[in-house]
């Protein structure tokens, strides 16, 4: 239960569902027991053994309660037969019985209503926060996390806890209130008996929680190991032309296999211990059932405490107990694998993102002067990527960054939109670290062309606009042109109302690419930041987007991490990187006259 009560906070906007929920138990389990008490009086008039009594009798105390609801019911059916005869006095108490389970039904039936409201809210809810804190986590936390199982945690394991929010309100209100009414009806007919067989209820309890106790850690097995094929199958569809352009589709289906035989593995044993719990409990019970018909019989024939129609309801109250035990036996194992799968949907809602906001943060609205990175040194894991670096990119600058891949280009277009922080060193927007701005006004700053076209499942236009809701079409439009696009968008079907399909698949790589330089050109930043944006693209296509890149560079500053270096040329200041140091800085002129590394680059690529 330590994780799941943490789940209990987001039923909080629905606790009115559940305390109509817990009222609606309540009268489940009181009239549930009230229409096995019912047929005492049923069974007093077929036998005819109801004692005449005709004075109405007093209470006298909880100890004398059996004795006063014998004697209530007598006095009820002897004025019922001398009033109306044994068929109309039998006929009202088949009413009364139908009655009280007919309400019995109906309250259930309630219960369930109002609970639906607070589970599915339940689920909505964490899934929703699950999705924002997923989307809110840093790029480095998913380097070490398989997307699968994300997917896992946010599917299956918050379908579990739903599941396991019905078994904790049956726990803590329906089936033990079920049994404490039970209980009490059974000590008002025998309190000798109902002693009796508390004797073998610890016993029986002891058993079943024996079966339970290892079954957090197999729920565990279960969902790490469904998070791990999800992961598989994740991989497979993103990488399917990989897999079928070297025929490795029977390396995947081996590797798949393997995870669903040990899932299969895992789940049988699960399954199989928590299956027992339903049985186990049903046949203890019956032991107990057992012992009761042995002892109980003793009082009807031997010792003649019992009358034999009270010993008939005892038994069928008795045989009651059974139904909320097993439903406890099944609650219990239910909490345990909803407790498992709160705790790997709590890893990810407590995972502090170290690129969180200040509480002092400012935002930042405009652009003023430059960007300094001042004695910046980086690493993703354990080697640097960048080492004491420090640059000035001035105001309405183009400043190129150029070098083999591993010097570190990439990592600056990183750390300037702060996908990552630095590990030393301070990146400042005019003279103000980024730290200490929102990131969501640092970005706002900013547009970003990478070197992979991500686009998503939905239109050319949304994907265009892309959190720019407040774009005419006529934007849209000029921001295609600019960029090239527009020619290719309006020979498409519907035109910008075109379905691109899954990471924009129906597109070209060209296409793609103008695309994502369209909706960097519609946000119409201060700064823009193209990583290797060009790479994709043919000759023709690297002509036309080279030439609208350059009109759409004029008066703004830009940042770009070139591989191919003729798409550079008309930058203000090149940078030669060489693993995370700057060996070489100037214009293209003069760098060519320098005769050194960005020479024999430029030599390597013409030639």
């Amino acid at each position: 239960m330590k994780y799941f009560k943490q789940i209990l906070v987001y039923a909080k906007p629905y606790k009115i569902y559940g305390f109509f929920n817990i009222i609606s138990n309540i009268l489940y389990a009181l009239f549930g027991t009230l229409a096995f008490v019912s047929l005492m009086p049923m069974l007093k008039v077929l036998f005819k053994s109801a004692e005449q009594i005709h004075t109405k009798p007093t209470y006298t105390g909880i100890t004398k309660l059996g004795d006063y609801l014998e004697k209530s019911i007598n006095y009820f059916i002897t004025q019922k037969v001398n009033n109306e005869g044994e068929l109309k006095a039998l006929l009202f108490m088949i009413v009364i019985i139908i009655s009280t389970f007919l309400l019995k039904n109906i309250f259930g039936y309630l219960a369930m209503y109002f609970i639906t409201f607070l589970r599915n809210g339940v689920l909505k809810d964490v899934r929703n926060e699950l999705y924002e804190k997923t989307v809110d986590l840093p790029l480095a936390y998913f380097s070490e996390k398989r997307k699968g199982d994300i997917i896992a945690r946010i599917s299956t394991d918050v379908l579990e806890i739903q599941h396991s929010f019905l078994s904790i309100l049956e726990l803590v209100v329906r089936e033990p209130l079920t049994i404490v009414f039970t209980v009490i009806a059974m000590l008002a007919i025998s309190p000798q008996l109902t002693l009796f067989v508390f004797l073998f209820i610890p016993i029986a309890g002891f058993v079943i929680s024996l079966v339970g106790k290892k079954l957090k850690k197999q729920s565990d097995s279960v969902q790490l190991e469904q998070g791990h094929f999800l992961s598989i199958l994740e991989e497979t569809l993103g990488g399917l032309r990989v897999i079928k352009g070297f025929n490795a589709e029977g390396y995947f289906n081996k590797k798949f296999r393997q995870s669903t035989s040990r899932f299969y593995d895992f789940s049988n044993t699960l399954l199989n211990r928590q299956n027992l719990a339903s049985p186990l409990s049903e046949f203890l019970g019956i032991g107990v059932i057992a012992i009761l018909l042995w002892y109980g019989g003793s009082l009807v024939l031997v010792d003649k405490t019992l009358a034999p129609d009270a010993f008939i309801v005892y038994m069928t109250l008795a045989y009651n107990i059974l139904t909320p035990a097993k439903a406890i036996s099944k609650a219990v194992y239910g909490v345990k694998k909803g407790d498992a799968a709160a705790e790997r949907v709590l890893e990810i809602l407590h995972t502090k993102s170290p690129l969180a906001d200040k509480p002092n943060a400012t935002v930042k609205p405009t652009f003023d002067s430059a960007i300094s990175l001042k004695n910046v040194s980086f690493k993703y894991q354990d080697d640097y990527v960048l080492h004491d670096f420090s640059l000035e990119i001035p105001k309405g600058k183009t400043v190129a960054f150029v070098g083999q891949s591993g010097s570190g280009k990439s990592t600056i277009a990183n750390l300037l939109t702060r996908f990552y922080d630095v590990n030393e060193g301070s990146i400042l927007i005019d003279g103000e670290n980024i730290k200490d701005i929102t990131k969501k006004s640092l970005r706002n700053l900013q547009g970003l062309v990478s070197q992979d076209s991500i686009l998503f499942n939905d239109t050319v236009k949304n994907n265009i606009l892309l959190g720019l809701e407040n774009k005419s079409d006529d934007e849209i439009i000029a921001a295609a042109k600019i960029a090239n696009a527009h020619e290719f968008i309006k020979d498409l079907p519907n035109g910008y109302d075109f379905n691109i399909g899954d990471s924009g698949n129906k597109l070209s790589g060209g296409q793609k690419q103008r695309l994502s330089i369209a909706r960097a050109v519609l946000k119409n930043p201060p700064i823009m930041i193209l990583d290797e944006a060009t790479s994709a693209l043919d000759t023709e296509s690297e002509r036309l987007v080279q030439d609208a890149l350059e009109k759409m560079m004029q008066n703004r500053t830009s940042v770009v991490i070139a591989h191919r270096l003729s798409t550079i040329q008309k930058a203000d200041i090149i940078i030669v990187l060489q693993k995370g140091k700057i060996v070489e800085q100037g214009t293209h002129n003069e760098l060519i006259a320098n005769n050194n590394i960005y020479k024999k680059l430029v030599e390597m690529q013409t030639l």
